[in-house]
């Protein structure tokens, strides 16, 4: 450890500088959406069993919402454009402009060069919590997933129903592909109903018992074609533990929601970002 410097006080008193200030985000219109979802209708029912998971379907201007159905249950997401599996899911790019949770009037952006909003998070049961008194919240794009291989780094263990290991299997199965063909498309997830947060003193991501209940659930808006895939992850409500047969697990529910016809009039998906890379690439 080095001595600090004469000045080391003043220099960790600078203020700090929001890296992307969001105001001239574009905004979802919720008032559409949450009028468009008073009158959908249910098309589609998929669980994802505990430590498991399912694949799904959603065309662009219909719902999807998760919810927990049996007991405490944390899953993680994946989200591809469902003609390209290279748009997808960007949580670093997410994370970076809304947060490290996310919540109501928020989205999940895909990957570049597409940069755009794939989701919009219309409901959320659980935007009561905020940030709780251990810098803790909910629905975090902070974790990475629990995978096989950091379990064997530090643990020397051979675990095959970590969320990556699911998805993997859902994306496979999906897609008709090969394990080892859908294993790359697998991307880091939406933590749904996890609760994290990272440690004052040393940093590290933590995790405590998420606050969800039966009947909690969290409703997106599809912006384009998506296929989703959801872990129910084998840590339970990781109040101790992401990767374990002994831990509490419960089924997660998906629901696909249709709207009404002319229930969205005058919505368009959002184009790709409109970056000329001819003159930066």
């Amino acid at each position: 450890m080095t001595l600090p410097p004469p000045d080391a006080e003043d220099r960790r008193a600078v203020a700090p500088v929001i890296c992307y200030p969001n105001e001239t985000l574009p905004k979802p219109d919720l008032p559409l959406y949450r009028a468009a979802l008073a009158t959908a209708k249910r098309t589609v029912e998929v669980l994802a069993p505990p430590r498991d998971a399912c694949s799904f379907t959603v065309p662009a201007g219909h719902f999807f919402r998760i919810s927990s159905v049996e007991g405490p249950q944390v899953g993680d997401l994946n989200l591809w454009n469902a003609h390209d599996l290279s748009e997808r899911f960007y949580s670093g790019k997410t994370r970076a402009l809304h947060g490290t949770h996310v919540t109501t009037g928020e989205r999940l952006w895909s990957s570049f060069p597409t940069l755009r909003p794939m989701a919009t998070i219309v409901e959320d049961s659980l935007n009561w919590y905020g940030m709780d008194v251990f810098g803790g919240s909910v629905h975090d794009v902070i974790g990475t997933r629990c995978d096989p291989y950091t379990g064997n780094l530090l643990a020397g263990t051979q675990y095959h129903h970590c969320c990556h290991s699911n998805l993997v299997r859902a994306l496979a199965e999906a897609r008709e592909m090969s394990l080892e063909a859908a294993e790359p498309h697998v991307h880091d997830v939406l933590n749904v109903f996890m609760c994290t947060g990272f440690t004052r003193d040393t940093g590290q991501y933590f995790m405590k018992a998420s606050p969800v209940r039966p009947g909690d659930q969290i409703t997106f808006f599809a912006e384009i074609d998506l296929l989703g895939a959801l872990s129910a992850c084998p840590g339970g409500d990781c109040s101790a533990q992401h990767s374990s047969d002994t831990a509490s697990c419960h089924p997660l529910k998906v629901e696909v929601l249709a709207p009404t016809e002319r229930a969205l009039d005058g919505w368009h998906s959002p184009p790709v970002n409109g970056y000329d890379r001819t003159h930066g690439l």
